[in-house]
């Protein structure tokens, strides 16, 4: 999975490379983190370097492996142009670096780990004229710390100090998993077929011309038990992170549902999952973007017929299901809001804010601030995330802070707040995505709030536009959540539940529903989830759905 740089190419180059790494030179005050290019390295880098400290590390418990909203502290910079031995200083007095959960002031005098990472940008030219860095796709799927050409160095253990001066040398690569093979793409990994798993990728003519580059889109399938290519299959279409090789629906690691899939007693369905990662985060969130391109159009019209032409699939908006939960939930939703005609109904489990009136616990319309509530007299910290029992894990500002420290000011961080202000915004006149508010102060700005609301507000969009989308949405949305959901994600479904339970002319004919004492979850097993499909298409399907659901 990795490869080590070999930079002693000669005897004369080793003998110069090792002092420095054996003596660090003092610093001439608080702690200096001195990260070095290999001096072998070919070309260009380009990106965002870490510093990242811990208190406990090993090769199969990495540093950079323990980055969180709640883990190590981390310092970012960006740095652009470097070629090899050159050196990223970073000094307590470099305004340039943003740490957290700190600043480097506040790094400990103790012995600690220390791990350099290094996240590699590409420069990517859109036809709309923009030009931005951010990190490419090789197959990491979103992650930087799975993601090939990223560099990291070997853990340091060292005594902290006033005056400390501590060389890394990234001479740690992330590679590819396996060699690509004759007209392979880094892009979505590539993964081996089994039996009933097969693997697609598709070059995206829409995205490819938006990115000025060529984008792939990728999909796992899994089969049905039997299947025949002298049958034709619905399909249920599971929305969500970046699914990697595993299967569809959780098939080959939960117990019950794979022997429940291969008993033959599941209703006969494909399923599939959608491999998406772009620079922004991973996974597209399935609708067309002013910064992510037209990903809504790209897998409705060109990856869903695709699938359609290579596998026994039935062509029709009611054999096409749409679920997912969490990020999924949200993608599964909005695709059925935004493309009614082309999908025959959506199960949405614990779905991101349906609504920004709720915006996790924000009102991006009526806050003044996402940070902090302002009593009048003292101000109150908002929370990003909180257990079942209410017991708060991090503040809001915290994980918004981090991803600062991971990607900076502009929209890079890979993070959850990122994707979103990348998905739901438009653009600066830099081509960066325009933040919806200040990341640093949490100050909100309402002109980009007011662009969210006209362009993916669900609950706006839907209650605007009832009458003519109410009659292509009967029957085609159900919602699931916990009434003590991670993030908050309840308050906004509330908004939306109330809303369809008060539908008329028409009434929408689905559910929303929130389960007490339940945290992020839709509170549903698969097993369940097919049954209640299953049923819904037997309702509103063709009058052989029975025999193309359990028939021979």
């Amino acid at each position: 999975m990795k490869r080590t740089i070999a930079f002693l190419l000669c005897l004369v180059m080793a003998l110069t490379a090792l002092p420095a790494m054996a003596a660090d030179a003092p610093a001439k005050g608080g702690v200096q983190f001195n990260v070095t290019i290999p001096a072998n390295f070919e070309g260009e880098l380009n990106g965002r370097c870490l510093v990242i400290i811990s208190r406990d590390a090993s090769d199969d418990n990495p540093v950079y492996a323990q980055l969180s909203a709640t883990g190590v502290p981390v310092f970012g910079k960006t740095v652009f142009g470097l070629k090899a031995g050159d050196t990223v200083t970073f000094t307590e007095d470099d305004p340039d670096i943003y740490g957290f959960p700190f600043q480097m002031s506040g790094i400990p005098h103790e012995r600690l780990c220390i791990q350099a990472f290094f996240i590699t940008y590409t420069q990517f030219n859109r036809s709309d004229g923009s030009s931005i860095w951010g990190m490419a796709d090789h197959g990491g799927g979103g992650s930087f710390r799975r993601n090939p050409y990223n560099y990291y160095s070997d853990i340091r253990n060292a005594k902290l100090e006033s005056g400390s001066n501590i060389t890394l040398l990234l001479n740690n690569m992330i590679d590819l998993p396996t060699p690509l093979l004759e007209g392979e793409v880094t892009q979505q990994g590539n993964y081996v077929d089994t039996d009933n798993v097969k693997y697609v990728k598709m070059r995206s003519e829409m995205l490819s011309e938006f990115w000025g580059t060529d984008m792939y889109i990728g999909a796992n399938v899994l089969l049905p038990k039997g299947y025949s290519t002298d049958k034709k299959y619905p399909v249920i279409y599971q929305q969500g992170h970046f699914p990697a090789g595993a299967a569809p629906l959780n098939y080959g690691r939960n117990a019950d549902f794979t022997k429940f899939w291969d008993s033959g007693l599941a209703p006969q369905m494909l399923a599939v999952t959608i491999r998406d990662a772009n620079m922004f985060y991973d996974t597209s969130y399935s609708v067309n973007s002013a910064n992510l391109g037209p990903w809504g159009d790209a897998i409705v019209y060109e990856l869903i017929p695709f699938l359609e032409d290579n596998f026994s699939i039935i062509a029709e908006p009611w054999a096409r299901i749409l679920t997912g939960g969490s990020t999924g939930g949200w993608e599964s939703l909005a695709m059925q809001v935004f493309y009614p005609d082309e999908f025959g109904a959506t199960w949405s489990l614990c779905p991101d804010p349906v609504t920004f009136h709720y915006y996790q616990i924000v009102d991006i319309y009526n806050d003044k601030n996402a940070y902090t509530i302002d009593t009048g007299w003292f101000t109150v910290e908002r929370p990003g995330s909180r257990r079942i029992d209410g017991n708060v894990r991090y503040m809001m500002k915290d994980e918004c802070h981090y991803e600062i420290a991971l990607g900076g000011l502009d929209a890079l961080s890979l993070g959850q707040w990122a994707i979103w202000e990348a998905c739901y915004g438009p653009q600066k006149e830099d081509g960066y995505p325009a933040r919806v508010w200040d990341p640093i102060t949490g100050e909100i700005d309402k002109e980009v709030a007011e662009y969210w609301k006209e362009n993916y507000d669900l609950l706006y969009i839907l209650r605007d536009n009832w009458a003519e989308l109410g009659p292509k949405l009967i029957g085609k949305i159900f919602l699931r959540g916990g009434d003590m959901d991670s993030y908050y994600l309840n308050l906004a479904q509330y908004e939306l539940g109330e809303f369809l339970d008060g539908t008329n002319m028409p009434y929408y004919e689905g559910y929303s529903k929130t389960f007490p004492r339940v945290g992020h979850s839709g509170n549903i097993t698969n097993q369940e989830l097919m049954k209640e499909i299953s049923d819904q298409m037997i309702k509103y399907g063709p009058k052989d759905v029975q025999d193309i659901l359990f028939g021979d």
